[in-house]
């Protein structure tokens, strides 16, 4: 039995479920679930610890946003808000019903309230550390491996614990403020203002803590040196902090005015302004994860304080603003543990840097007009003659008997080096087209508006279609051309072929898409070209962020060999870099996926669809006639043909996806997208796989 003696019946869940029946209409007195509320409304009150009032409050929380409450034939249709607002609003209805009951949950949150400690709550929930982007992102991820210990005195846990699921956020967010009003006033009644003095002590302490972290946050030397306002006198971010606790002090001692509210509201735009400078600054001058995380930080922490500033000045009862700052509370404990909302919401920037820097160099390889289509002809076709050499070295070391990582590292040098004479020489591997011309189409979206832009872009589209398409057939058809003159030469030379009988045999069953894994190494390999591309970008972010091409123009070695020759130098490596980065990367990646795969024991490999069609040529010319009879060649044969469509498939839509995440591109504008791409197929295919007319202009 309970120490709440004033109630007027006995605190058994039997004898709650009978009040709360009377308190409700016939019709809905028979709810399947009202026995677990008269179960969490019986733990609550007659809870005698901390510990169990924590544990009683938080099932209340889950019931509230539990599944359905009505048996079907009760439920009311025009009631859109949902079961866990019908919940809340039975909830309202018995206490209202039962103001004994009423008192007796009163009491027991407001012990919960004067055993905790709410600063925290107020000033920590949501807002990530100031340790930087690694440090956060390994206690977020050991927080999901290995158990919390409980710390029942902060009341910032409870609030974790109680939104910790999407689900948990049902009730919070459907909650309308005519509702709200009612549960304060039952829960924290204007006769009772002791009820919310420890309420309003944590907001005021939760609210220094804001304060603190943004004025050490602003002031930081990372952002200093790339804010327009260096003097420290002269930020708002000290200017907030001065303001801030001028106008806490002046609401808790109940004279808060407008001119306070006024001054700290210019200082919050002139932070805000101050920030938005930086990100435009670092979006020119690189990106930095770090600089990034900071400002995300010091903008949650304004988006605190404006909503409990929002509690300070409201008129007294007013629900909207402590509704607002409670759904920020919850949805900011929610988040609080989220490794996909902390990486999403940091790296969004980096993204779209990289994405960028992808979108300038897949602009070489779109053709619109008839000279750009021939352009990409010649040089494509000079890509398949140059991969030929690179499918004869790429045998020859596999064929070399090595240990694993020299092969791998070999093989890997040997396509890096290819790779970086294909971007010297200005040639096409058109298995490299998709991750740059994916981020061009996805910065078209973004640039392009008005009722015309989707037009626009299904033009893009087709341009990139018939590029892709004429770059690969020059590809392969140059480079089993060049396998046989190679072959040819190889067998004058020496006397037989260049492959033996079983390394060619071996090379037929390999491609097969039949009995072998080309299907699954096929798709892999699309996934290494859109990392490489990643890779190109971060690195060229990289560069531009640790203004590499200025350092090296400053160098003291200027003084030796001249400082044009130094400039001239900063230029190459500012134009190159993301070009180096992608190939050298996408070379090693290739030839190290199979060792790791073998060392590791999965089953790794790749099949890039160019370097794969040199390889069969060479197989092809080492074998006799009677090879062809045998459906080795057909299958074979249509081993290429799945790397063509995987190779530049997954890679396309991987990096399409990246931009698209990067610009937070509406799916409306993708669905309506993929319908007139769709309509445009069907009336004029022939703008997807022909070259463009005369008159082509540029998009």
């Amino acid at each position: 039995m309970s120490n709440n003696s004033s109630l007027s019946f006995a605190l058994s869940p039997d004898a709650l479920l009978t009040c709360i029946c009377a308190a409700l209409p016939e019709q809905r007195q028979n709810q399947r679930d009202l026995p677990k509320l008269a179960a969490r409304l019986t733990e609550l009150i007659a809870a005698t610890d901390l510990p169990d009032r924590l544990d009683a409050c938080r099932a209340l929380v889950a019931w509230l946003a539990g599944g359905a409450l009505w048996n079907d034939v009760y439920i009311d249709s025009t009631d859109v808000h949902g079961p866990a607002t019908q919940r809340f609003a039975v909830l309202m209805d018995v206490l209202a019903a039962h103001p004994e009951l009423a008192a007796g949950v009163r009491r027991a949150i407001r012990a919960i309230l004067d055993e905790t400690d709410g600063a925290n709550l107020f000033g920590e929930v949501g807002i990530p550390s100031d340790r930087g982007f690694l440090s956060e992102f390994g206690d977020r991820l050991t927080s999901k491996l290995i158990p919390s210990p409980r710390d029942d005195h902060d009341l910032s846990h409870l609030v974790s614990r109680s939104f910790g699921r999407n689900r948990d956020l049902t009730l919070i967010r459907g909650v309308q403020p005519s509702s709200f009003l009612r549960a304060m006033e039952l829960l924290f009644p204007a006769s009772e203002p002791e009820a919310v003095a420890a309420l309003r002590q944590a907001m005021s302490d939760g609210f220094r803590l804001l304060l603190a972290r943004v004025q050490g946050q602003g002031l930081s030397l990372k952002l200093r040196t790339r804010s327009e306002l260096r003097p420290v006198a002269r930020s708002p971010f000290r200017r907030l902090a001065d303001s801030g606790e001028n106008l806490l002090c002046a609401w808790e001692q109940r004279r808060l005015s407008g001119p306070l509210l006024e001054a700290w509201q210019g200082d919050l735009e002139a932070c805000r302004e101050e920030m938005r400078l930086i990100s435009v600054r670092l979006e020119s001058e690189g990106i930095s994860v770090d600089i990034v995380y900071g400002l995300d930080v010091l903008e949650r922490c304004l988006a605190r304080m404006e909503a409990i500033v929002g509690v300070m000045g409201a008129e007294p009862g007013a629900p909207g603003p402590v509704l607002l700052l409670l759904q920020q509370l919850a949805y900011a404990a929610h988040e609080s543990a989220s490794l996909r909302h902390l990486v999403r919401n940091n790296l969004q920037l980096l993204q779209r840097r990289i994405v960028d820097r992808a979108g300038k160099t897949g602009e070489h390889y779109i053709a619109e007009t008839p000279e750009d289509y021939r352009h990409i002809w010649l040089a494509a076709a000079g890509g398949g003659l140059l991969t030929v050499g690179t499918a004869a070295i790429k045998m020859a070391i596999a064929g070399a008997g090595l240990a694993l990582f020299v092969e791998g590292l070999g093989s890997g040098l040997n396509y890096a080096v290819s790779f970086l004479l294909l971007q010297a020489f200005g040639l096409i591997l058109a298995t490299k087209q998709p991750a740059m011309t994916a981020a061009a189409f996805a910065a078209i979206i973004r640039d392009r508006k008005g009722v015309e832009r989707l037009d626009v872009i299904v033009d893009y589209a087709a341009c990139i279609c018939r590029s892709q398409l004429a770059a690969t057939i020059a590809n392969v058809l140059m480079v089993a051309v060049g396998a046989y003159a190679f072959d040819a030469v190889w067998r004058f030379l020496t006397g037989h072929s260049y492959l033996s009988t079983a390394e060619a045999s071996y090379v037929f069953h390999s491609l097969s898409p039949v009995d072998s894994g080309t299907v699954f190494y096929a798709a892999l390999t699309g996934v290494v070209l859109y990392l490489a591309a990643l890779v190109g970008g971060w690195v060229d972010n990289w560069a531009v962020y640790h203004r590499l091409p200025q350092a090296i123009a400053e160098h003291r070695l200027g003084r030796r060999f001249g400082p044009m020759r130094l400039i001239r130098l900063a230029g190459v490596v500012s134009r190159n870099m993301s070009g180096w980065a992608t190939n050298i990367s996408l070379g090693l990646m290739l030839g190290m996926t199979p060792v790791l795969g073998k060392f590791f024991g999965l089953p790794l490999d790749v099949r890039h669809v160019t370097l794969n069609s040199g390889i069969l040529s060479l197989a092809i010319s080492s074998l006799h006639l009677q090879w062809i009879g045998t459906g080795l060649l057909t299958q074979a044969v249509a081993g290429v043909a799945v790397m063509f469509v995987l190779n530049l498939g997954v890679s396309f839509t991987l990096s399409l996806m990246t931009a698209v995440r990067a610009y937070d591109l509406p799916k409306s504008d993708l669905s309506e997208l993929r319908r007139r791409l769709m309509y445009r197929l069907r009336t004029r295919p022939r703008d997807f796989l022909l070259p463009p007319g005369r008159t082509a202009t540029g998009l």
